[in-house]
């Protein structure tokens, strides 16, 4: 790809014309669709195509980057990225900063880091977070870097292709090993903020595994896995199991500490265009647990 032309290979199973491949298979949203119709820089094969007639399987398929204004105010906040191609790049977040801007007034939050590096870097595209964590938890995140694979990778995310790892200090010595939680997750009346296990909420899956234990501060350090995307999942989950995050005095937490020690530590991301896989490991930070803990071995 250069700077302003995305070139791809078709891969169908099933034949469609080249408005359905894109729309059903790529996953192009229709505004963008017609956008890109009108830009009359849609090429198949080097010629200009018919929108309706059928789509060759190995077709080779030219599609414009259209360029787009920074959708977000840019702040210099110096954000650490720990991957880059022409598609997309993950970010490492630091805890205590939001994933985007709770209001208009607010322009501190990553996007608006990446919307700077976006600036310096010549990428003229809207700020595009395929996913989010809370502003307490740290880690890999990723961005898109033009609208088309933003497409994709919302897909990929929604397909659960898109695969996370976190890493977890709870409280307390958990004695299995490993296991599955299968509770469902639902507001909490009571606090605005918070999420509690409800059998009416929706359906909430986490996957954990026991990787060391820390008997001396009474921690064990876990790692997980999620089926499905709640809001506060991993904190519910664990606190259910009586083993809240350490730090996490919203669920229960005894021991005091600077955050929540939650650390989105491991993306898997398929390449939108490519059969490449790409695996990231985002580095544990500063602060995740008590001073004395050594994390380097992971």
């Amino acid at each position: 790809m250069n700077n302003h032309t995305l070139k791809f290979v078709v891969k169908q199973q099933k034949p469609h014309s080249l408005q359905s491949y894109l729309k059903e298979i790529i996953g192009i949203p229709k505004g963008l669709l017609h956008d890109l119709r009108m830009s009359k820089q849609v090429l198949v094969n080097g010629d200009t195509p018919n929108w309706t007639s059928q789509l060759q399987d190995g077709a080779e398929l030219s599609l414009p980057i259209l360029a787009e204004e920074l959708s977000l105010p840019a702040m210099d906040l110096e954000i650490e990225v720990v991957y880059e191609n022409d598609h997309f790049m993950i970010v490492n977040k630091d805890a205590g900063i939001d994933t985007h801007p709770s209001s208009e007034n607010v322009s501190n939050s990553l996007a608006n880091g990446v919307a700077h590096y976006f600036h310096v870097n010549g990428i003229h595209s809207k700020v595009r977070h395929i996913h989010r964590l809370d502003k307490d938890t740290s880690g890999a995140i990723l961005f898109a870097k033009h609208a088309i694979s933003g497409a994709i990778l919302d897909r990929l995310l929604e397909e659960r292709k898109v695969k996370r790892t976190y890493l977890a200090l709870v409280e307390g010595d958990m004695q299995t090993k490993s296991g599955i939680v299968d509770k469902a997750i639902g507001k909490d009346r009571h606090h605005s903020s918070r999420r509690r296990i409800s059998p009416n909420g929706q359906k909430a899956v986490t996957h954990y595994k026991v990787i060391k234990k820390f008997p001396n501060e009474g921690l064990t350090l876990v790692e997980l896995t999620l089926d499905t995307g709640r809001t506060h999942q991993i904190r519910v989950h664990m606190s259910s199991l009586g083993h809240p995050l350490y730090g996490d005095k919203l669920y229960g937490a005894k021991k005091r500490h600077i955050r929540h020690s939650l650390h989105a530590w491991k993306l898997v991301v398929p390449h939108p265009f490519t059969d490449e896989t790409i695996k990231v490991y985002a580095p544990i930070p500063n602060g995740f647990g008590p001073t004395n803990l050594n994390f380097e071995e992971l």
